[in-house]
């Protein structure tokens, strides 16, 4: 499935894929201000604690004693449930076999409606979560739903219950940009600053960088937030799958930095690193040198194709002349800048 984690990119969200440990890619979970990619690669009851099998919201307990039970969303005939990496399959074999064929079906049903159709999404991950609730890949999966849809706090209580299931700490960016999305930046920042966040493997812990650094940028604080992302791995990054992805964000946070001639030369980096299409670095390159975009697919408002009015832009116009060709002030994009601490909320 694919998951999302808010990024501050406007290249759209891409993160983790909810069909591995079935976890949702980088849609768009968090603020609806732009896409972002300062998130790692998206409720209504105490988000304290994960919810018990009794809590009347436990997906345990959707329908349960609660009049007739939700219908069971159709699964499209070609979706097998196979799609699945084999460590979450390794997590549905403690299901009956016809049960985790369900849930399997379920799971990838709900990542390949999740950009279309969020709330389709959410009910086939609530009907997974409501057939094997105690499966971490599962709350995991739902939890990654909610992220996406930018319910935060129900996402912080499916990564706890993952959490606590499965044991693993690899959740963390997400639970940390959760607290951040619920405007607990103090929070957020403890949690980065917790001793199971130094044990995160790297790829993990990248991505926790740069969540750091976006809530930096959420402070005001966009010289201490440059230095959080100045770790060696930016200096040895080439192909990793992080790579692009950091280099984007270390450009973003030169650039909020006033830094623009270093930071198109790490855009640049980041576009030749992205092979798989994770951030907007080329459209960004063509903004710093000048170039205006224009999509020859809308219409104008009085219904006339855009096309036909192409030749009354000046496609060479400057960022700064050019907020009616729909290009402002790009500054806000993102800012990202560490202290000696950045994981300090101070």
């Amino acid at each position: 499935m694919g998951t999302g984690r808010r990024d501050d990119a406007r290249g759209g969200t891409r993160g983790r894929d909810l069909n591995s440990r079935g976890r949702g890619s980088r849609q768009e979970p968090g603020r609806q201000d732009r896409d972002r990619q300062d998130r790692p690669r998206s409720g209504p009851t105490n988000p304290q604690r994960a919810p018990r099998s009794w809590d009347r919201t436990s997906p345990r307990n959707e329908g349960r004693d609660r009049g007739p039970r939700a219908i069971e969303p159709e699964v499209p005939e070609d979706i097998t449930g196979h799609e699945l990496d084999r460590d979450v399959w390794t997590q549905l074999r403690t299901l009956s076999k016809d049960n985790a064929d369900g849930v399997a079906k379920h799971l990838v049903a709900s990542a390949s409606v999740l950009d279309e159709d969020p709330d389709l999404a959410l009910s086939h991950a609530l009907h997974a979560a409501g057939r094997a609730g105690r499966v971490p890949a599962v709350r995991e999966a739902l939890g990654l739903v909610y992220y996406r849809r930018g319910e935060f706090a129900d996402a912080l209580r499916e990564f706890r219950t993952a959490r606590r299931l499965s044991g693993s700490d690899h959740l963390l960016p997400y639970m940390v940009d959760a607290e951040r999305g619920l405007g607990r930046h103090e929070r957020a920042l403890d949690l980065a600053a917790s001793p199971a966040a130094r044990k995160l493997a790297e790829a993990d812990n990248i991505e926790l960088l740069i969540v750091v650094s976006g809530i930096r940028r959420d402070l005001d604080q966009p010289g201490a937030a440059v230095a959080v992302l100045n770790v060696p791995a930016l200096q040895r990054a080439s192909t990793q799958p992080w790579a692009a992805r950091l280099f984007y964000a270390y450009a973003d946070a030169l650039l909020a930095a006033g830094r623009q001639a270093e930071a198109k030369k790490w855009f640049e980096k980041a576009a030749a690193a992205d092979h798989e299409g994770e951030t907007d670095a080329d459209e960004r390159l063509d903004e710093l040198e000048g170039f205006v975009l224009v999509d020859l697919e809308a219409e104008s408002e009085d219904g006339s194709d855009a096309s036909n009015e192409v030749e009354d832009l000046d496609v060479t116009a400057s960022p700064e002349d050019s907020d009616e060709a729909g290009v402002g002030d790009r500054a806000e994009s993102a800012a990202y800048d560490a202290l000696t601490n950045p994981f300090s909320n101070d």
